[in-house]
């Protein structure tokens, strides 16, 4: 688990997973947290199932660098977002990321909390040495959260930018 000032940061475990592609509130039950009222988009539903799921599953691989990490508001125990880092450090040293907040959060800085909370736990992580994200060229929120954390912009196609922080 991660903390920051206002959140606790949380790698979900393989049967929490489960519980949050479920869309039945027994995540939030186990959590402790109050019930989100949003369900999972059709991308996140497809990832979970067909890629974190599975690579979590997998007890050869480090299941922090496949799962979801979830962000709990400390005070009001509330989800208000998700982190994914897409698999174990590359041969470069590269993790890549990608995230998404809650509608109803959005706008208040806890995207930006959350990806420097996993700066600071991806720093102490044994080969890593670069954070890479990729934004939608039309998403100045995702785009903003990571130039406010140091994430300098390495590469675009027609519609995607490419970013990439050195640890």
């Amino acid at each position: 688990m991660i903390e920051t000032k206002r959140l606790q940061i949380i790698p979900l475990s393989y049967e929490q997973l489960l519980q949050y592609a479920a869309c039945d509130h027994s995540l939030e039950d186990a959590l402790g947290v109050k019930y989100k009222d949003e369900g999972i988009s059709p991308e996140l539903k497809e990832a979970l199932e067909n890629t974190i799921i599975p690579n979590v599953a997998d007890r050869s691989k480090n299941y922090l660098f496949s799962t979801l990490w979830t962000a709990i508001t400390k005070e009001e125990r509330e989800m208000v977002g998700d982190l994914c880092i897409i698999g174990e450090p590359n041969a470069a040293g590269e993790i890549e990321i990608g995230y998404g907040t809650y509608q109803a959060f959005q706008g208040k800085s806890f995207m930006t909390e959350i990806v420097s909370g996993i700066i600071e736990w991806a720093r102490k992580e044994v080969g890593v040495k670069f954070i890479v994200a990729s934004t939608d060229k039309n998403n100045l929120a995702s785009y903003r959260v990571l130039e406010k954390n140091y994430f300098k912009l390495k590469g675009e196609t027609n519609t995607m930018l490419q970013w990439q922080l050195e640890l």
